[in-house]
């Protein structure tokens, strides 16, 4: 089993959960969390965490694909939010303007984070329909239940970051392994 692998299915998962546990899930969210004194360093853990991974299996399935300019820009864009997101603090009472950094960096993170993945997707599935057909349709999903759970609580909650998180994990590793399958290679290349 692959660092990658462990890293998608055991420490991102078991990490997300934990950074979350004994907390309401469905009305707060990571940014109060992490701004708690005793869980700031386990949130900029957590960051890297998310940042190291989705960046490297990012980089590594966009420099398999053909004029992946801007993949390739989405994800650094991607992972340079994340990265402003978890350094500004979220303090609304006494750093109010930063806290309001702070929210728009997180959603647009996220929001790019999304894109990157359609775009990506969206290429493979144009390449060989066939094959990268479910692929498209989880992203869907993704995007479908993310919306429910934002308007289920009327904030970008906890739920719904362990939820987004987890299952774009599980989505690039499973497509990270299909794009780097011997059997699909050939053709992927080819195309």
């Amino acid at each position: 089993m692959s660092l990658l692998t462990i890293t998608a299915y055991f420490i991102i998962p078991i990490y997300t959960i934990l950074f979350a546990w004994g907390t309401d899930w469905f009305s707060l969210n990571f940014s109060v969390l992490g701004n708690i004194s005793s869980r700031k360093n386990l949130f900029l853990l957590w960051g890297i965490i998310i940042g190291t991974y989705f960046y490297y299996i990012l980089k590594r399935i966009i420099s398999g694909l053909p004029r992946n300019r801007k993949e390739t820009v989405m994800s650094i864009t991607a992972l340079l939010l994340l990265v402003l997101a978890v350094i500004t603090p979220y303090l609304p009472d006494s750093q109010p303007l930063h806290a309001v950094f702070h929210v728009i960096l997180s959603f647009l993170a996220s929001i790019s984070l999304l894109i990157c993945l359609y775009m990506i997707v969206w290429k493979l599935y144009c390449m060989n329909q066939e094959v990268y057909r479910p692929y498209l349709h989880c992203l869907l999903v993704i995007t479908v239940l993310s919306a429910f759970l934002f308007f289920l609580t009327g904030i970008v909650s906890t739920v719904l970051e362990i939820f987004f998180i987890l299952s774009c994990t599980f989505l690039l590793q499973r497509l990270y392994r299909r794009v780097q399958a011997p059997k699909n290679r050939w053709r992927y290349d080819r195309l």
